[in-house]
């Protein structure tokens, strides 16, 4: 099993920035890819980003395409979420999950590993 820790959350206001990390530890060498996803109060968790821990693959949502970066640094097993140019409706729970199989995917129950959520609040 792989246990993930987020950090990196917080308070920011409208146009500002935070980035997010992701800490992996245990059996990571079953993770073959990693998400970024986000639920707000009453909605459906969405996909925010997906890179692979070989050669470093990356997709990303459409809407956040620009504005958010997804990294990963192996040789820490950390990945990160850099979120630029922030807005309002960025405030949410934000979820650092592990897929055991290639390719990238943006659908929720593809991932098997879940952390524990880091709360974006976007003032405005």
């Amino acid at each position: 099993q792989v246990q993930l820790v987020e950090s990196g959350g917080g308070l920011v206001q409208t146009g500002g920035s935070l980035r997010l990390a992701c800490a992996a530890s245990g059996r990571t060498f079953t993770s073959h890819v990693m998400g970024w996803f986000r639920q707000a109060p009453g909605q459906e968790r969405e996909f925010v980003a997906g890179i692979t821990w070989t050669g470093g693959a990356t997709y990303y949502s459409d809407p956040l395409k620009g504005r958010y970066t997804i990294s990963r640094d192996s040789a820490k097993n950390t990945v990160y979420l850099q979120m630029n140019t922030m807005k309002p409706e960025d405030t949410a729970v934000y979820y650092c999950a592990a897929k055991p199989t290639w390719p990238i995917g943006d659908y929720y129950m593809e991932y098997n590993c879940w952390g524990q959520g880091t709360q974006v609040t976007v003032s405005s």
